[in-house]
């Protein structure tokens, strides 16, 4: 199947999909590469650029129907879409987003280079920024196509970014990929798998173990949304055995 990656802004799609192209043979299509560029050609930031799509469309338009129309002209393709809707467009495709601390991901795009049209004078400023991009894309994306972006059901994987390496989150997502196939294989449907790191949740832990063979216990925490991360409903002796075992996730769902 192709595989359709999205998630938070800082949430390190691009480094992902680099690992995925070069470590597993998937071809990449990234539409954010495309987004800078008429950025940057335009003369104008990322945010700027945000902004001019919420009132001229063709921008959205030019991305959407250029990704669909690459999945169904390369259907047997093993093709990565690094791109915010690709998942909507996309005919069959394991639906991947990607999910970040917001403090993290703010650290992680000041650190990084990402050109003149995405700069930052420090990490507080970062963190607005991300912030006030994604309302906008949220907000674009309602109108656009009455789609809610962050509502985690309209994804088979949502998967945390925050404390893991992208090694390891690159081969987790082929497993879960391959996993997803077989289920639908005997006709199931399979549900929304969300896997978050027991950090997330506000537990201390020391060193995790990345190389065991099963990186989550069994069984489901309950969670919902803080202002910017999750806490626990039920299901906390869940978390504390993850915690004890130096697992780096547990399986949750809001």
């Amino acid at each position: 199947m192709h595989i359709t990656l999205t998630g938070n802004l800082g949430s390190g799609k691009s480094t992902i999909c680099k690992i995925l192209e070069n470590e597993y043979g998937r071809e990449i299509y990234s539409t954010g590469k495309v987004q800078r560029a008429i950025a940057q050609e335009m003369g104008i930031s990322v945010l700027e650029m945000n902004q001019l799509m919420c009132s001229d469309h063709k921008y959205d338009h030019l991305i959407d129907d250029t990704t669909a129309k690459i999945s169904r002209e390369n259907p047997d393709k093993p093709i990565v879409f690094d791109s915010r809707l690709a998942w909507n467009f996309v005919e069959k495709s394991f639906k991947v987003f990607l999910s970040v601390n917001l403090s993290v991901a703010a650290k992680r795009v000041y650190a990084d280079n990402r050109g003149n049209v995405e700069t930052y004078t420090s990490v507080e400023e970062a963190k607005r920024q991300l912030s006030l991009r994604a309302d906008t894309e949220n907000i674009r994306y309602k109108e656009l196509y009455g789609l809610n972006y962050f509502d985690f059901n309209n994804y088979n994987l949502v998967l945390d970014s925050t404390y893991c390496a992208p090694e390891v989150l690159a081969k987790l997502l082929i497993a879960q990929e391959e996993a997803y196939e077989k289920e639908l294989a005997k006709e199931k449907t399979p549900e929304v798998k969300l896997l978050l790191s027991p950090k997330r949740l506000g537990e201390t832990m020391g060193e995790i173990d990345f190389e065991r063979e099963k990186l989550y216990p069994e069984g489901i925490v309950t969670v919902r949304k803080t202002e910017e991360d999750f806490e626990v409903v039920s299901g906390q002796e869940i978390v504390a055995a993850a915690v004890e075992a130096k697992m780096p996730f547990v399986m949750a769902r809001m």
